[in-house]
């Protein structure tokens, strides 16, 4: 039985723009303490010479890091979704150690998961020439904007190497706070955010077939055990309905569309633009996100460069999901995206 709430939800992940704006507490920086254990990690792993993604959290030592990370846990899954954290200096370090130390950061938030077919769980978000109106091609892969939406996993991070010439800020949204606009302005569509839609996996399904739709019905708006969570990509989800030759017309595509069109009303948007160094942890469960398109810088050393992680929390702290909300790659509750069979012995990591 779906359960649809009728009234407006308030709790902390509610929030508007002028509210998050006057709000500091999700906004993190990492300390001289903090900092000199990430370092003091770094030099023994880099010594041990274990490939990044072998190493554990059990791997690792950090004591006053520990402290720091439970409270941006705590905010991203119970409080604003968000959190911004700050102080790391790139500057400091080359590459290699760069991806180490955001790793680290990683396995203490909760468990990274496979992002895309190739099995990457270290991830780079930049412009690779690609056309995003193709069919199958991931936005992340493009410099074109990119409309709200939620990725695949608990936890989306992004840690910023290089920032574009102009453009390319990313712009979140309160995916609760546009529940209860939508409620408020739509309750006869209101049901359809709570059916279930197959999703189009772009060629990244379990079944390696371009055409791949999520199995089950994926419902955009979930209520589960008293927690709204959401999964929203108009895209994915007009285009999987395609493909599986039933395309959504009448009020379903009227609520996926009027959802898409609220979530662009500046008063629940909230702008961040990215500076190098800095980390932006979402819950896909209560943030979307999208990203204003970009112009490039021309020498390639300089061109935008994201770092992406995405992670699950760790089971005593996620919140409980619906069966048919959680399996959303085919790949079962909370998996990652298959990786190929051409892919799965030489694994690509980063």
């Amino acid at each position: 039985m779906i359960t649809i709430p009728t009234d407006f939800i308030n709790n902390r992940a509610a929030w508007t723009r002028h509210e998050l704006k006057a709000d500091q507490g999700w906004i993190f920086t990492l300390g001289s303490r903090e900092l000199e254990e990430l370092e003091e990690n770094l030099n023994i792993m880099k010594t041990r010479r274990i490939p990044f993604y072998k190493l554990q959290r059990s791997d690792l030592v950090l004591p006053s890091l520990k402290n720091k990370i439970m409270d941006i846990v705590e905010e991203v899954e119970s409080g604003r979704g968000v959190v911004l954290l700050r102080g790391l200096d790139l500057e400091k370090y080359d590459a290699e150690s760069i991806r180490l130390l955001y790793w680290f950061l990683a396995l203490y938030l909760g468990k990274p998961i496979s992002q895309n077919s190739k099995g990457e769980l270290i991830g780079s978000v930049r412009d690779r020439g690609n056309d995003y109106n193709s069919e199958n091609v991931r936005g992340y892969t493009t410099s074109s904007r990119l409309a709200p939406h939620c990725d695949s996993a608990d936890v989306v991070t992004l840690l910023c190497l290089q920032t574009s010439k102009s453009g390319g800020e990313s712009v979140i949204v309160s995916s609760t706070s546009l529940f209860n606009k939508f409620l408020q302005k739509y309750p006869k569509h209101l049901p359809y955010l709570f059916q279930g839609y197959h999703f189009d996996l772009r060629g990244e399904g379990a079944k390696g077939d371009r055409d791949e739709v999520t199995n089950n019905r994926v419902p955009i708006y979930s209520f589960y055990k008293g927690i709204l969570s959401c999964r929203y990509n108009e895209k994915t989800i007009i285009d999987g309905q395609i493909k599986i030759n039933k395309p959504l017309s009448g009020i379903k595509l009227e609520a996926i569309k009027l959802l898409g069109e609220l979530a662009m009303e500046r008063d629940i948007q909230f702008d961040m633009k990215f500076e190098r160094g800095d980390i932006q942890i979402l819950n896909n469960h209560s943030i979307l996100h999208s990203r204003e398109g970009f112009e490039d810088w021309p020498e390639p050393e300089k061109k935008r460069n994201l770092l992406r992680i995405w992670l699950n929390l760790d089971e005593h702290i996620a919140r409980p999901l619906a069966s048919d909300f959680s399996d959303r790659l085919n790949t079962g509750p909370r998996g990652g995206v298959a990786i190929r069979k051409e892919y799965s012995k030489g694994r690509v990591h980063a």
